[in-house]
């Protein structure tokens, strides 16, 4: 799971620096010889969050953005992406 702080509340501006570290982890992974099928991300401002997902060349951006008052979902998107 890759969480990347977004600047001055810009979550679009986050997007290209978590899809970018997640390709890294990717390839590191790959490197190193473990066979990790789906790399998770999330860009967070602190009150907004939205997540990606990175699945071999398929990248998945969730067009929903979260909000902190919607906690239950934010934490079932992590539950579900970290161990589902």
């Amino acid at each position: 799971m890759i969480i990347v702080e977004a600047k001055n509340e810009n979550i679009k501006g986050g997007l290209g620096q978590c899809m970018a570290t997640m390709l890294a982890a990717q390839l590191f992974n790959e490197q190193e010889g473990n066979h990790i099928q789906t790399i998770y991300g999330a860009v967070i401002t602190g009150d907004i969050w939205k997540f990606l997902k990175l699945s071999g060349t398929e990248l998945f951006v969730d067009l929903n953005n979260y909000y902190i008052n919607e906690l239950n979902k934010i934490l079932g998107i992590l539950y579900q992406g970290i161990l589902g």
